[in-house]
């Protein structure tokens, strides 16, 4: 008898719950990425070892508790759990799996002010986010993934209209809606003019525009050019309280510099940003980036952010004033690139055109750009 299947809003919400996940992937497949949460406990054990009636290969499995069995993109899973239920356990499985998955979309309120909204799009698989401000009736979204719906349907929900879209920058980890997000809208799309150097893309460059106007409230946006990361990176500062950081600063460390093949120059360039531009900045602002590397990073409120003043404190790079110890420092952390990077930043550019299926198959897997510097 075939198991029930589970989709991935329905798997976030037994998360939320408490929830077994039995992995049936490869082990270096789920070593390298794999479905996390607070209330989440998870196993792996391969496809192929059930397939030996080692009646041994079910002990470490519990009973009386629902088991959602887990594989690439449905198949392998649905197996198993059909294995499972004969032998008496609860079992359901991803319908689509981990391309499933890397899909899924989880919105948390920031702010909710007099003339302010602010909302966090946490894309959970890939540890991506993105931004809605809304006032007044219009929407400024930052840093928008490539499943523009989920901006629309939010934008539609919150009684909003889209009127500017902006990348922080150039990403190199997932593949940027913005573009597509404002021909859909008829929304500005906004982008430092360093990011797209070879792209006949429209565009607006962010470096043009001091600030930014969101509604009929006082509602400032103030980009900051904050390179490092990528040369054209920018931070987006709203009403003086929430810096919209791109993958300039992380709640644990700072944007890595070696994409460009230019590690050390850039960290130069990132060294300028966190002691000149941010240092400007109060203790009081909350930092809101575009990624985070764990699940630990998402706060008591459902959202990833810290304010500066913490972020400081916890971070040593941050403290370390000497230049030639800090670039030290951020190159030897870099660690593994993103998968497919030099690709992604092609598309995102507009020098490389690809189909939805190219698109989902280049973003597999997690995002590499948030690091630690503790």
């Amino acid at each position: 008898m075939a198991q029930a299947a589970v989709h991935a809003k329905q798997l976030y919400e037994k998360m939320e719950r408490g929830i077994f996940l039995l992995d049936v992937r490869n082990p270096e497949d789920y070593a390298d990425w794999k479905i996390e949460g607070k209330h989440v406990r998870s196993i792996n054990i391969p496809y192929f070892d059930f397939l030996n009636e080692d009646e041994e290969v079910y002990r470490p499995l519990p009973r009386g508790e629902e088991i959602v069995v887990i594989c690439a993109k449905g198949g392998s899973a649905q197996m198993v759990a059909d294995m499972l239920a004969e032998r008496g356990y609860q079992a359901s499985y991803l319908a689509q799996g981990m391309q499933e998955w890397s899909q899924f979309y989880q919105h948390v309120q920031v702010a909710r002010e007099d003339s302010l909204r602010l909302i966090q799009v946490n894309r959970l698989a890939k540890g991506c986010l993105s931004y809605l401000v809304a006032s007044g009736g219009e929407a400024l979204v930052v840093d928008p993934n490539r499943h523009i719906d989920e901006y629309l349907s939010l934008a539609e929900r919150e009684g909003v209209r889209i009127k500017y879209v902006l990348d922080t920058h150039l990403h190199a980890d997932h593949i940027s809606g913005g573009h597509e997000l404002a021909q859909k809208t008829g929304a500005l799309y906004y982008i430092s003019s360093g990011e797209m150097q070879g792209s006949d893309r429209p565009y607006v460059p962010l470096e043009s525009q001091g600030r930014l106007q969101v509604g009929s409230a006082e509602v400032k946006i103030l980009a900051i050019p904050t390179p490092g990361h990528t040369p054209g990176s920018v931070s987006v500062l709203v009403n003086d309280q929430y810096l919209l950081s791109g993958d300039t600063i992380f709640v644990g460390g700072l944007g890595r510099p070696d994409l460009g093949g230019k590690a050390a120059e850039w960290a130069q360039a990132l060294y300028d940003t966190v002691f000149t531009t941010v240092a400007a900045l109060g203790d009081d602002v909350l930092v809101l980036p575009t990624h985070y590397a764990d699940i630990s990073e998402i706060g008591e409120a459902g959202y990833v952010g810290a304010y500066l003043g913490e972020i400081r404190r916890n971070n040593e790079v941050m403290r370390t004033a000497d230049r030639e110890a800090f670039t030290r420092q951020v190159v030897h952390a870099v660690g593994t690139a993103p998968p497919n990077y030099e690709e992604i930043v092609e598309v995102n550019r507009g020098t490389l055109h690809i189909t939805a299926e190219k698109a989902t198959e280049l973003e597999i897997g997690p995002n590499r750009c948030a690091l630690h510097h503790g």
